[in-house]
């Protein structure tokens, strides 16, 4: 099939022939025919499949007739990260590149005043975060009645960075006869209740099993120590063996891990760069584009590059850290293998971390086979933390055996314990002088006893107490 076939404008086609593509992935098949047709879609894909072609060449066609209004956009595309909408843009100029369309990009990071102008000429196309996009509508910059479709891309992601109570206030927000276009990866039960509540009669396009990976992923398991020190040793290990390696992401579940990794990398060698929500937009469009253009080869992240980031030609991707969310894994490893090429994925696995290797294997119904690091021994998955742990007495088993005294030793004996010197200090202490029984105890001090001055009368010579 090809996309002539699928019902686009001329103007969209032109355009599709001067950026390379020849072929529609399957969900750009069976999402766009049904998208032109002003029909609710629920598509459900893998990362990596060309989702955001699915949903940005219907639109461009459909946007041909008619002009936005100032304020009023005509169309929404929410994204989870300013990463994504930022490459939805870029699609936006690609293909949209035969029309003469206003897209206004609404994320955070960056100064505010020069999105709302852009609003208040007329936006076709409105892409936003959904917390960015808030702002502008709570500060009566933007209305939201004349969108006639919205677009919820990566879902899921959504879900996992807590927007669903903005996206279901977004929603409430829009027309009730809007065109709604929803695109996820995975279909946890809170996106199903969603979908059930804001799409009317959605065409269901799902091109692959949920939670599966690409055929074209080589996926390898390496065992890692628990000592942190330790686990970067076994990283930089495994990045010298692989020799096919281009380019790299490695993935870590804290920012503090992304930063502390950057810095191991680069004092032994590498040509690393980092990538976490706690940069701000300019550094983080920076260091994307340094990754692009193979400045930077080897990009530390922590999950907020994981969905979408569309780097084609990516060859490796290192998890230091499994992620908690089984979900997670999918779309990190799906920074790889793109669009048809080969690429390979490996996972540093701890004793600890063994439960949610567990669940991944679970969801993507496939078991991840062992790697062993050509010239390292074999690494032994017990922390240090464990084997220093004391071992509990069961009921029953004999009292291990004591070790033998050693001498006691002098107070000028050095080093001696700080307990065995303070009850050393307590015995050569003067003995304490004992009351006679009959001696009544001193009673506390009441304030009948104090005078106006504050002086304890009773303790005071009789000249200080004249007037």
């Amino acid at each position: 099939m090809s996309f002539s076939e699928l019902g686009l404008s001329p103007k969209v086609l032109e355009a599709i022939t001067a950026a390379g593509y020849t072929t529609p992935t399957a969900i750009q098949a069976e999402a766009i025919p049904h998208a032109l047709q002003r029909k609710d879609v629920l598509g459900l894909a893998q990362t990596g499949s060309g989702k955001t072609a699915a949903f940005v060449l219907p639109m461009l066609s459909m946007l041909e007739k008619g002009r936005a209004r100032a304020r009023m956009p005509r169309t929404l595309i929410l994204e989870p990260t300013r990463e994504l909408a930022i490459q939805v843009e870029e699609s936006f100029a690609t293909l949209g590149k035969n029309h003469k369309l206003t897209v206004a990009l609404l994320i955070g990071g960056v100064s505010f005043e020069p999105q709302a102008a852009k609003i208040d000429r007329g936006a076709d196309v409105v892409i936003a975060t959904p917390g960015r996009l808030l702002d502008h509508f709570e500060r009566g910059r933007l209305l939201m009645t004349s969108i006639e479709m919205l677009v919820i891309d990566e879902a899921d992601r959504m879900l996992d960075m807590g927007f669903i109570p903005d996206i279901e206030r977004i929603c409430k927000m829009l027309p009730f006869t809007r065109q709604t276009m929803f695109f996820s990866a995975t279909m946890p039960p809170e996106i199903q209740r969603i979908t059930a509540q804001f799409l009317h009669n959605p065409i269901r396009v799902e091109t692959t099993v949920r939670g599966s990976t690409v055929d074209t992923i080589t996926q390898r398991l390496v065992k890692a120590p628990h000592d942190p020190k330790a686990k970067r040793e076994t990283l930089r290990a495994l990045l010298r063996s692989q020799t096919t390696i281009k380019n790299g992401i490695v993935f870590a579940n804290r920012k503090t891990t992304v930063a502390l990794l950057e810095k191991s990398l680069k004092q032994h060698g590498f040509n690393a760069g980092a990538l976490h929500g706690d940069m701000d937009q300019s550094a983080r469009s920076k260091m994307l584009t340094a990754f692009r253009a193979n400045e930077v080869s080897i990009l530390i992240a922590s999950d907020v590059a994981a969905r979408g980031l569309d780097i084609p030609d990516v060859s490796h991707v290192f998890n230091f850290d499994v992620p908690i969310h089984s979900e997670d894994y999918v779309h990190r490893i799906g920074r790889t293998g793109r669009a048809g090429r080969d690429g390979a994925a490996f996972t540093l696995v701890t004793k600890e971390e063994t439960k949610y290797l567990k669940a991944i294997e679970a969801l993507i119904q496939k078991d991840i086979e062992w790697f062993e690091i050509e010239g390292v021994a074999a690494i032994e998955n017990e922390t240090p933390a464990e084997s220093s742990k004391p071992q509990r007495r069961t009921r029953g088993a004999k009292p291990a055996q004591k070790p033998e005294r050693t001498p006691e030793r002098n107070l000028e004996q050095a080093p001696a314990s700080p307990i065995v010197a303070v009850e050393a200090v307590e015995k050569a202490k003067p003995a304490e002088k004992h009351r006679p029984r009959n001696q009544p105890k001193p009673r506390p001090i009441e304030m009948a006893d104090v005078d106006d001055d504050g002086f304890h009368a009773g303790n005071m010579p009789s000249f200080l107490m004249k007037r």
